[in-house]
C-alpha cells in the first residue's frame, strides 16, 4: 500500500467529495485507480506531493478500462474480445469525467 503525502491526502479528500471511489483494476493493483459512474482513471504521484492522471481516463467495460476504436463508421470501446458501444451519452461520460478529475487534480485541461 501507498502511503500518501499530506497534499495527496488533500486530493484524495476532493475526489471523494466529488463521489469518486477507489478501485482496484488489473494489471494497477499497485497504482491509484479512481472510479466514478463507468469511469476510471489510474493516478501516480508527482514530486510535489500531489498526484496526477497517469494515463488518460476511459470507460468501463466488463470492470476492465477499455480503448476508443473505430470499427467502420462507428466508434466501440473495447476489452480485449468484449466490447460497447461508444455512445453519444457514454462518450459524454468520459468527457465528463475527464473535465471533473483533471480539475480536481489542478491539471491543465487540453
Amino acid at each position: 500500500m501507498v502511503e500518501l503525502t499530506p497534499q495527496q491526502m488533500q486530493v484524495m479528500e476532493r475526489l471523494f467529495a466529488a463521489g469518486f471511489r477507489p478501485v482496484a483494476i488489473p494489471p494497477y493493483e499497485s497504482a491509484l485507480c479512481m472510479t466514478k459512474g463507468s469511469c476510471a482513471a489510474v493516478l501516480t504521484a508527482v514530486p510535489n506531493g500531489g498526484l496526477k492522471l497517469l494515463a488518460p481516463p476511459s470507460y468501463m467495460v466488463g470492470g476492465n478500462p477499455s480503448v476508443k476504436l473505430r470499427r467502420g463508421s462507428s466508434e466501440v470501446f473495447v476489452w480485449k474480445k468484449k466490447e460497447i458501444a461508444a455512445t453519444p451519452a457514454r462518450l459524454k461520460e468520459l468527457e465528463s469525467f475527464r473535465q471533473e478529475i483533471s480539475e480536481l487534480l489542478g491539471e491543465a485541461i487540453a
